[in-house]
């Protein structure tokens, strides 16, 4: 591994990545259900070295008023990163990075919520990054979906989401924040197990029609792990031996 001071290896001869993970091992997952008392429904995530709060509220009245739906609810979403979430203090106004962010979980989340069943009403879902470490949305993305399902806000399914990405010319799952930075390319993956739906599919970088394949069985993959710690952080919450 010499050499990695000067110029990191991303992958080595042996496929081990720059954190010691194999090409197709996600980072260190714990999910929590629940947690915020004045909240409806809450999550707790680690995902690697991100750690993230989410809240929901609602479903609740709409103010203004003349933003209600009559035909349905509306789902309301802030992602935002705490001034000491990174190394260098970030801004504490919303980045145009968060206003994107914001859109694109609200986006991800919708097909899962059945917004028909609760008109004229909003869900507010605020997602805090305590902690920032590369793949903020999909880990924010995955626990706002245990925090709605938490909050008993009726669902089709929860999104799960990881990314998938090429480093060194090779397909690789749960991109981190140096393989984000010095990689090939990272595709962000949102996706509903139960229904086989993708809900958010972006990508940074460049992949050939094969690898762009590739990248989505692996993202699903990595999806239906993410989902299984989901149902567990739920699971323990209702029905563990915690107080």
């Amino acid at each position: 591994m010499g050499g990695r001071e000067a110029t990191m290896v991303l992958l080595d001869e042996n496929g081990i990545r720059c954190d010691g993970r194999k090409v197709d091992e996600p980072r260190r997952i714990m999910i929590r259900a629940g947690g915020l008392k004045n909240a409806d429904g809450s999550a707790y995530i680690e995902f690697g070295d991100n750690k993230i709060l989410v809240g929901v509220f609602g479903p609740r009245d709409v103010h203004p008023k003349h933003m209600a739906n009559t035909d349905t609810g509306i789902l309301r979403v802030r992602y935002h990163m705490e001034p000491f979430s990174v190394g260098e203090r970030k801004n504490p106004a919303p980045s145009r990075r968060e206003i994107e962010i914001s859109k694109v979980i609200k986006e991800a989340l919708e097909p899962a919520v059945m917004l028909d069943k609760f008109p004229r009403t909003a869900v507010d879902v605020f997602i805090e990054v305590l902690q920032a470490d590369g793949g903020t949305r999909c880990a924010a993305l995955t626990a706002a979906s245990v925090a709605l399902a938490d909050a008993g806000i009726p669902m089709r399914d929860m999104v799960a989401a990881i990314a998938a990405g090429k480093v060194a010319d090779t397909v690789i799952l749960d991109v981190n924040n140096e393989e984000d930075q010095a990689g090939q390319a990272d595709m962000p993956m949102g996706y509903m197990p139960n229904i086989g739906k993708i809900t958010l599919l972006q990508l940074d970088g460049v992949l050939t029609p094969e690898e762009y394949k590739k990248c989505i069985e692996v993202g699903i993959d990595g999806c239906k792990k993410v989902y299984e710690l989901q149902k567990q952080a739920l699971n323990d919450k209702y029905f563990g031996n915690r107080d």
